[in-house]
């Protein structure tokens, strides 16, 4: 969209850019009114079905999922870019320590920044698409790593070198917990991460899009879509959604629970979504992850769905109103040993590869993006008054 700053009028969008097309992508889309998405050609569900992170990871990266030998090969490739520079490891107690209540998410935004620039990290500009791709990975390969050493740092314990012979999802855990994670769990971790890579033009994805088109490096890129996810309307829900489930405490408090918030006018965290109008795809199969699991809590979270998508159809009648991936994604990550501080910082470790994605599609097109905004202030210009 261009407009033209000699004109007298400006082209009118809506609120928050809903429903603007400003750009064309072959990472992916949401298609809404259909429950489905996808990532390039595949349904990403069943991805997270049949398929591992890494293979999806080099879908999103190099275009294609790899065969065999190039799966091999791709996970060999970033299972040894995990390990820190010296220099990053060394800065990590600080950054841990600044970062304080605010956690891990807050404390991989400077890690990050550190970590491009001991990478060597060159603006997007100035490289060749291949170079543009090897930072894009590096900095995926150690996003758990940071992730994680800041948590435990966090709570005064040493941080967790990272394992090559380990996948993705089950070096994140290791990490974490320092005990290598049952294999069923590992793998409900991984196709919670492989469904949340990537999801349309959200705020996070667009965010890493700007800044790649000024032309920065790839970990200011991700440092600003980390900032953006870190807003509790973006990624910061699952806990959130566990919060909920807290609060109602039993089944019988459902009912009144929900009434209350909703009469009052106040968002019943985990429900509800921007894009689509019909039920969340990665809610439904996380729904059934959960249940393969079983047990007293994901039973109330069955419960609780039930009940509440009854009273929203009831007191928000015409809206389509569904869990979206926050809730049981929370059920899924707290079944897994995941802390509740972790919930979001671990989908950044998905959608970091989203970002990475839409940061190299968008560093091919040199034009920057640069929107701008009516002015509503006092009429201008007016005479500076004199200094006292």
């Amino acid at each position: 969209m261009t407009v033209n700053r000699t004109a007298s009028t400006l082209v009118e969008v809506p609120r928050g850019l809903a429903g603007v097309v400003v750009t064309d992508t072959e990472v992916g889309d949401v298609r809404g009114a259909e429950g489905f998405y996808h990532y390039r050609q595949y349904s990403a569900v069943e991805l997270a079905r049949t398929r591992g992170f890494e293979d999806v990871w080099h879908l999103l990266i190099h275009g294609e999922l790899p065969d065999a030998e190039r799966a091999t090969a791709f996970a060999a490739e970033t299972a040894a870019l995990r390990r820190l520079p010296d220099e990053v490891r060394a800065a990590l107690p600080a950054v841990a320590a600044a970062s304080g209540r605010s956690g891990p998410l807050a404390g991989m935004r400077t890690a990050l920044s550190l970590l491009g620039a001991a990478q060597g990290f060159r603006p997007v500009y100035d490289i060749d698409a291949d170079r543009r791709r090897a930072d894009t990975v590096a900095a995926c390969a150690a996003v758990p790593t940071l992730l994680t050493a800041l948590y435990r740092l966090g709570k005064g314990l040493d941080p967790v070198e990272p394992r090559e012979d380990l996948s993705y999802a089950a070096n994140y855990l290791y990490m974490l917990t320092g005990s290598e994670p049952d294999p069923r769990r590992a793998r409900a971790v991984e196709q919670y991460l492989i469904s949340t890579i990537d999801h349309g033009f959200n705020a996070s994805t667009f965010t890493a899009r700007v800044i790649a088109s000024t032309g920065a490096d790839v970990a200011a890129c991700l440092v600003g879509a980390v900032g953006a996810l870190s807003g509790p309307l973006h990624g910061g829900a699952p806990s959130r959604a566990l919060d909920t489930l807290d609060a109602i405490g039993a089944p019988d408090r459902i009912d009144p629970w929900i009434r209350a918030r909703v009469l009052a006018g106040d968002r019943v965290m985990g429900f509800g979504h921007a894009i689509y109008r019909t039920e969340d795809p990665r809610s439904r199969m996380l729904r059934e992850i959960a249940q393969g699991f079983g047990g007293p809590r994901v039973d109330f979270a069955v419960e609780v769905e039930r009940h509440v998508e009854r009273i929203l159809a009831e007191l928000k009648p015409g809206r389509e109103l569904h869990t979206n991936v926050e809730f049981y994604a929370g059920v899924v990550m707290e079944l897994c040993g995941l802390p509740r501080e972790m919930f979001t910082p671990t989908f950044a470790a998905a959608r970091v590869v989203g970002w990475s994605a839409n940061i190299l599609e968008q560093a091919a097109d040199s034009k920057i993006i640069r929107p701008v905004a009516r002015y509503v202030g006092p009429v201008a210009p007016v005479v500076v008054p004199k200094a006292a």
